[in-house]
């Protein structure tokens, strides 16, 4: 493990931790697996802190953005996912990601559904961790695709699965991060297309190998 990593990430966590609240579980567990991705610690640290800036703005606009909208960061480049019901509610949304200047691309994957979808979709996300905690979660939506994918990355021999963050949003999965070489990339490609219910991928993965 690399102590000056755990010293600086750890601040990041205090920082992100104060402004976050109810979101704090998640920004733990993205720094925990940190310490094992390929991302140098000043990516890292810059990362955090955008995604913890974005989920800021978007929970002082209205805490559900939170359930709507999914974030993931990987040196500096932006990904969102998730739904809204109408243009004006992205446009909000695009905005207020964009007020940080350290965001190299924004990839905009946002759907529009109908406000009744919408709705539905929250309350999933609110059960979300209690269906998980239960074990009573079988039914084949994007958050039981999101799960299967995340068993199977990591059981995978040659697949550095801390390297990719990925989201299922109607049953099509959105993955970002680093693939050690351009077979790697493929072969997680394949595992997700392989995954019972997706039905699309769309990718935002480069190939970078170990320097």
């Amino acid at each position: 493990m690399r102590p000056t990593y755990f010293i600086m990430i750890s601040a990041a966590i205090l920082v992100s931790g104060l402004s976050l609240g109810g979101c704090t579980p998640t920004v733990i567990q993205e720094t925990a697996q940190a310490a094992f991705e390929d991302r140098i610690t000043e990516d890292q640290i810059s990362d955090l802190k955008i995604a913890s800036g974005i989920h800021k703005r978007l929970a002082l606009k209205d805490k559900n953005l939170l359930l709507d909208v999914g974030i993931d960061v990987w040196e500096q480049r932006v990904m969102l996912t998730g739904t809204l019901d109408g243009r004006a509610s992205l446009d909000n949304v695009l905005a207020l990601t964009r007020e940080d200047e350290r965001i190299k691309v924004l990839y905009n994957e946002i759907r529009i559904v109908p406000t009744d979808e919408l709705n539905k979709r929250r309350e999933l996300a609110s059960a979300k961790g209690e269906a998980e905690k239960s074990g009573i979660e079988q039914t084949v939506n994007d958050y039981w695709i999101e799960a299967k994918i995340k068993g199977k990355l990591i059981g995978t021999r040659g697949v550095t699965s801390v390297n990719y963050r990925w989201r299922s949003v109607k049953n099509t999965v959105y993955i970002i991060g680093r693939a050690r070489s351009s077979g790697e990339r493929e072969q997680v490609l394949g595992i997700i297309r392989d995954t019972e219910g997706v039905k699309n991928t769309k990718h935002f993965v480069e190939v970078k190998p170990i320097s």
